[in-house]
């Protein structure tokens, strides 16, 4: 009989929460329903500028943290609503959180992700699996990227060497040989949507370039892109992740300083980094056979044409291996949670750098 599993994904874009009812039958998850809604205005400016500050108040914090568990909580009742099941039906939810800090490289290193999985489990009598970076980085890891363990489970060939590309609010590859007995490599290649999504917001008055609409009508500035392109993050060798502490409005503005351009070129240029630093991450992979696309980025067909154009060949989806691009990263939470709860490793030590695979996460009783 299938298990069923919630898992919540809220990415760096911040674009809102990705809720997935996902049904295992033995291993193998399928997509039973799914649920999307943006943050409201208010708590999308909050985590905003939580997300950028360099101090945030315990009030704020702890206001933030109660205020988004309850978000989560209602995107979980909504998404049993659509599908007529009940909280009875479900074994757990797996809620990745919302990261407002990521610093792998500190000392000592931290990952920090809120939305308190105690008010979700409160308020939905589901049992909640969360906070599942921070085990990995106790065993010496990076913290992330947490999802390459997942596509191994479900994306794995045994006729192609397959790099899984996800391109959220950050870009990451997860290279799966054809060869078992090969560990799997996976990282963290830079900015996704992420610098695009703010500068649409800063200039066009809209929270994402539809399609890639406004970056076709730009030209590309090179001495723009060779500047952005030198930051030694593209040229560090893995295991690494990043984020928006990292590759944010203040580090754009920094080289735009000197390398002024319109806003509509500039565009064009971060679309053109985003593809640059992910060809730049499958030339440190092996011979790749196929490279599948997932996360929002897919929608972006300026962004796809471009990465075709840079790579020489066509680029697919994952819905050619039966899993819908926009649901992969909230199934993989599914699918963590399930791992807890039966005492299996979560993370792949040859991708996170941890030094022994582990159990990850904490549990939220109902």
């Amino acid at each position: 009989m299938s298990q069923l599993f919630i898992g919540l994904m809220s990415g760096t874009s911040l674009d809102g929460v990705d809720a997935a009812l996902v049904a295992f039958d033995d291993e193998t998850p399928s997509l039973v329903s799914t649920y999307f809604e943006p943050y409201p205005e208010k708590l999308f400016t909050a985590l905003k500028e939580a997300c950028q500050a360099s101090q945030l108040s315990f009030e704020k914090l702890g206001t933030l943290d109660a205020t988004l568990g309850d978000f989560y909580a209602h995107c979980v009742q909504q998404l049993l609503l659509n599908s007529t099941l009940s909280a009875s039906n479900v074994v757990a939810i797996g809620s990745h959180g919302q990261t407002i800090q990521h610093s792998p490289n500190s000392t000592p290193p931290f990952t920090l992700q809120i939305g308190d999985a105690n008010r979700i489990a409160a308020n939905t009598g589901i049992t909640v699996i969360a906070d599942f970076r921070r085990k990995d980085m106790a065993a010496g890891g990076q913290g992330a990227p947490l999802v390459p363990a997942f596509h191994q489970s479900v994306f794995r060939s045994d006729e192609a060497d397959t790099a899984i590309l996800n391109i959220g609010g950050i870009a990451n590859l997860t290279f799966l040989s054809e060869h078992l007995a090969e560990p799997v490599i996976g990282f963290d290649c830079g900015p996704g949507n992420t610098l695009m999504d703010q500068w649409c917001q800063r200039h066009f008055d809209t929270p994402y370039d539809k399609a890639g609409n406004l970056a076709n009508k730009g030209h590309l500035n090179k001495p723009l892109l060779d500047s952005l392109l030198s930051d030694r993050y593209f040229s560090q060798p893995y295991p690494k992740s990043t984020g928006p502490e990292l590759f944010n409005m203040q580090w754009l503005d920094s080289h735009l300083s000197k390398n002024p351009t319109n806003e509509l070129d500039t565009l064009t240029t971060l679309c053109e980094l985003t593809v640059a630093s992910i060809a730049l991450g499958l030339k440190q992979l092996p011979n790749v056979d196929q490279v599948l696309i997932c996360g929002g980025g897919v929608h972006n067909l300026f962004l796809k044409n471009r990465l075709e154009h840079q790579l020489g060949y066509l680029v697919d989806t994952t819905e050619r291996m039966g899993i819908h691009p926009d649901w992969v990263e909230a199934m993989a939470f599914a699918w963590l949670a399930k791992q807890t709860l039966e005492g299996k490793p979560g993370n792949l030590p040859s991708v996170t750098g941890a030094n022994k695979a582990v159990v990850l996460g904490a549990i939220y009783p109902a």
